[in-house]
């Protein structure tokens, strides 16, 4: 697979939340470099990011990391990020909903949370570490009724990241119209490689720069 290629599918990204404006300067001066497909940053620096870099395609995470807040809150939160500048969301489900099985409010609350983006591009999170199997087919349904345009395996912060056999799973459960990212523990080129060519859209992740540098210098 091209250089290129791979790039155009990533969200190259920085969330830790020890993150100064000169670090963020560097990954989205690279994600411009790199022409990657976005660059997911924390929400206070959204606004700052597209003054910055009008040109740049800007992904902010809402809920982020744990996805316990209340829809109001989150909602609140994608509209402040949708007016700073923001053209994706990725939202963390509620896994306390999960857990209770009621999957009627995860639903509705990504429903809410893809009006408030309006043509903007929402994903949602799932968390695939904390869930049951049955629980991850039950969620891939909610994700397509609530109009979301991604599913997405991970937010890196929890126990394990993104596996393929969850990325083949949400290919067997996903309504026509949802795409699928994987984030976490992507760590070779090996694993961007596998990942797209099972189907994901889009990688989230903070290496793969370096990695395809590696990679044509030998060094992988």
């Amino acid at each position: 697979m091209e250089k290129q290629e791979i790039l155009s599918h990533i969200d190259h990204t920085l969330l830790k939340a020890t993150a100064s404006w000169e670090e963020i300067k560097v990954i989205c001066e690279t994600a411009l470099a790199h022409r990657t497909a976005s660059v997911c940053i924390p929400p206070s620096y959204v606004k700052r990011a597209r003054r910055t870099y009008p040109e740049l395609n800007v992904c902010t995470v809402v809920g982020f990391p744990l996805g316990y807040s209340c829809t109001g809150a989150k909602a609140a939160e994608v509209r402040e990020a949708v007016a700073d500048g923001a053209n994706e969301v990725d939202m963390v489900i509620n896994l306390g909903d999960v857990k209770n099985g009621d999957f009627d409010a995860v639903t509705e609350e990504i429903r809410t949370l893809k009006e408030a983006a309006g043509d903007k591009i929402l994903k949602v999170i799932i968390e695939t570490c904390y869930l049951t199997q049955e629980e991850k087919i039950r969620i891939c349904r909610c994700v397509t009724e609530g109009g979301a345009d991604f599913i997405k395996t991970s937010t890196g912060f929890g126990t394990a990241g993104a596996k393929i056999e969850d990325i083949r799973l949400f290919k067997e459960h996903i309504g026509p119209g949802v795409k699928i990212k994987a984030a976490g523990g992507v760590k070779t080129v090996a694993d961007l490689e596998m990942f797209l060519s099972e189907g994901c859209e889009r990688i989230g992740t903070s290496s793969a720069v370096n990695l395809l540098a590696g990679h044509e210098a030998g060094n992988y």
